[in-house]
């Protein structure tokens, strides 16, 4: 169990940077990619959305599933504290406070990845549909002349 606490905490938070560093990578990759993306060189609307939506699952599942990897550090961090006390076989209020604490850190971290992540994946959804619009308008323009 003392391995356990003493890595608990950098396995939470190093899943938690590496999805954080995935979710700005391919979200500043999409926000370039989007933002200079013609669709006027698109023939086919099926090809522009592949373009379009690619990474978006990526994103949005790391937006779903931070909060759960949070709350696993969580819960096992409460976890630990519990059997330190019972260890001990006795209740100090100070540790069992702290470790809460420390314990829940974890949950904020997890929503610290996911609440901006959901936000970028919304905006870049916004994009993709605005792109798409633009795209149709491009080819009914065209028909009519």
């Amino acid at each position: 169990m003392e391995s356990l606490s003493m890595w608990l905490d950098v396995a939470v938070f190093s899943v938690l940077g590496t999805m954080s560093f995935i979710v700005v990578w391919l979200g500043v990759e999409r926000v370039l990619y989007l933002k200079r993306l013609p669709v006027s060189s698109y023939s086919s609307y099926d090809t522009l959305t592949v373009d379009l939506s690619r990474n978006i699952t990526t994103l949005y599942s790391i937006g779903a599933n931070a909060p759960y990897v949070g709350l696993l550090g969580t819960v096992a961090g409460i976890l630990l504290t519990f059997y330190d006390m019972g260890q001990r076989g006795q209740v100090d209020v100070s540790a069992v406070m702290s470790g809460l604490a420390l314990a829940l850190k974890a949950t904020a971290l997890g929503l610290a990845v996911a609440i901006p992540t959901i936000i970028l994946v919304n905006g870049l959804n916004r994009k993709i549909e605005v792109k798409q619009a633009m795209w149709r308008a491009q080819q009914q323009q065209a028909a009519a002349t």
